[in-house]
């Protein structure tokens, strides 16, 4: 597999799975795996990807069903190739598609209430509210710069099947912001788990799913705790990266 400068092939330690990264640009962290593991999958689903990035999370995604197709979604092209090229070094071209384009397109690209599914690692910085990243990369895939939660939530709004599924990662200190944009736009909240670095702290994160035109009814999953006291991952967090 051919790389470009600065970038490096990393092990996902899952099936065999290995990703492209560049080690000066934006690279996934542990909420992507968190949400993966989040995420239903059913049979036959076809799942889009918004702001896919190097294309963690449909490759993780991929393994939890072989009969379900992923459309990946990002803006920045040389992101997206990265994430292509992956894709290819898996061997799942047939069932992973990359997009290089603005997730507010991908509607109309792909087709509107398209999809049984989407995903979303959104960017995190609220606009004005953030300093500046290094590199142009992670700043789009970190700030709201260039776009909002609202048309965050519009564009996967507008990709889902009645009675779709949306799956979120999102600070949970925004977390009624994030509420009122699905809401706006016909997602009604229906799971959610709050995410804690240690049982005694406040939740840092949380993952959250909504379904389009569903009536309102919340379930609550325990809080997920990365460490413990010590400092040491949790056994869910090492069942969660395969690790035991």
């Amino acid at each position: 597999m051919e790389l470009h400068p600065g970038e490096r092939i990393d092990d996902l330690q899952r099936n065999g799975l290995r990703i492209i990264q560049n080690e000066n640009g934006f690279r996934f962290g542990m909420d992507a795996v968190l949400l993966s593991d989040f995420t239903s999958v059913r049979p036959h689903e076809r799942i889009a990807d918004l702001g896919t990035g190097t294309g963690i999370i449909p490759l993780l995604l991929s393994q939890k069903r072989e009969d379900a197709t992923f459309e990946a979604i990002e803006i920045q092209p040389d992101v997206a190739d990265m994430a292509r090229r992956s894709v290819q070094m898996n061997g799942l071209d047939s069932r992973i598609h990359v997009h290089a384009m603005d997730m507010r397109q991908a509607a109309q690209a792909l087709g509107y209430e398209s999809m049984h599914a989407v995903t979303c690692n959104p960017p995190y910085g609220k606009a004005g509210g953030t300093l500046t990243s290094e590199t142009e990369s992670i700043r789009v895939s970190r700030h709201e710069t260039d776009i909002t939660i609202d048309e965050i939530v519009q564009s996967c709004s507008a990709l889902l099947k009645n009675m779709g599924r949306l799956t979120m990662v999102f600070p949970a200190q925004r977390m009624l912001e994030l509420c009122d944009a699905m809401r706006r736009f016909r997602l009604e909240p229906k799971r959610i788990r709050m995410v804690c670095a240690k049982a005694e702290k406040p939740p840092y994160l949380l993952m959250i799913e909504a379904m389009k035109n569903a009536k309102p009814a919340l379930l609550w999953h325990p809080p997920l705790i990365v460490y413990h006291p010590d400092g040491s991952e949790t056994e869910e967090i090492q069942r969660i990266y395969h690790k035991i």
